[in-house]
């Protein structure tokens, strides 16, 4: 499986949505297509330069977690494109008629659904925003923490830390009150109840690899009335992964996910709005490296950028 030119927008008939990273398009008859360019985002803007054959890796991990999952909670996916089998049904019309040749590894079609507006977070390690919160405040999307906790430290249960879904600009953390205002009492128990129950199986497989998952966010819709997991799933744009031989409470692991990115951002003279600065090419590459050893580590499987 080779790479091509790196993909950073698509332009096919029946747009849908352009989001941080995918291109959706509408199919009809309650599926959409949705294309994962080699856009990347940090601190939730759009760098200017792409990652080479980052939305391959993203579809072909998510479809791998989506496939591992689907006895824990049901998805959204009907086929990646290049699976003939899979979407042999699905007719040949509009954005799917028009994907340009070698585009078919990065392209799902999925059933539309009626998308719930949280980002449901869990968090099984204290790191990123939320080590940064805790040193500030010793709480965790405004719940408290034991105190002399360390940073990278495992807390002492999974814990649902929902956020706003944002579009554009940055995402906002929610405190229980404010997650159940939002969707819902019952709704919100219900989504932190699988968001950590597909957690607790995705850790399990990632342990099993030699790894760890920190935390992940996941998004759920309702298909026909069924809760069910959408967008993608646990890989590096949405996920932190460390090697297990590298955790040590107190220190920050190396990360197969965008900290490289987010680290080297952070030496420069810039203040998280757009536009954001551009990317050298030692950056853009050690970043395609870490996504790539993600999918191979977690997977089992090779890929060739």
């Amino acid at each position: 499986m080779t790479v091509a030119t790196p993909v950073y927008e698509t332009s096919l008939s029946g747009l849908l949505h352009r989001g941080k990273v995918r291109d959706t398009y509408d199919l009809g008859d309650g599926l959409l297509l949705m294309v994962a360019t080699d856009r990347i985002s940090a601190f939730d803007i759009i760098m200017p330069n792409p990652i080479p054959g980052k939305g391959v890796i993203l579809t072909q991990m998510a479809t791998f977690w989506f496939d591992l999952l689907k006895s824990v909670t049901p998805n959204h996916v009907v086929g990646v494109v290049s699976d003939s089998d899979a979407v042999r049904n699905v007719p040949r019309t509009g954005a799917l008629a028009e994907l340009p040749e070698g585009y078919e590894d990065r392209s799902t079609v999925i059933k539309r659904a009626e998308r719930i507006e949280m980002e449901c977070v869990v968090r099984n390690y204290l790191a990123g925003t939320a080590w940064a919160e805790y040193q500030d405040s010793g709480t965790m999307n405004g719940a408290a923490l034991p105190d002399g906790m360390q940073e990278s430290e495992r807390l002492p249960e999974l814990m649902f830390v929902p956020s706003t879904k944002a579009e554009h600009g940055h995402d906002q953390a929610l405190s229980r009150a404010e997650g159940e205002n939002l969707v819902g009492v019952e709704l919100y128990r219900t989504l932190e109840a699988k968001s950590i129950e597909v957690f607790s199986a995705a850790h399990i497989h990632a342990k099993g690899k030699g790894m760890i998952l920190a935390d992940t966010k996941f998004e759920f819709g309702f298909i026909d009335g069924e809760l069910t997991l959408i967008d993608e799933v646990l890989t590096p744009d949405s996920s932190r992964f460390w090697d297990v031989a590298d955790w040590k409470p107190g220190t920050t692991p190396p990360a197969y996910d965008k900290q490289y990115l987010r680290d080297w951002l952070l030496t420069q003279d810039w203040n998280r709005e757009p536009p954001a600065p551009n990317l050298p090419g030692n950056v853009v590459a050690q970043t395609q490296k870490r996504y790539l050893s993600a999918y191979e580590r977690l997977t089992g499987k090779s890929l060739t950028i």
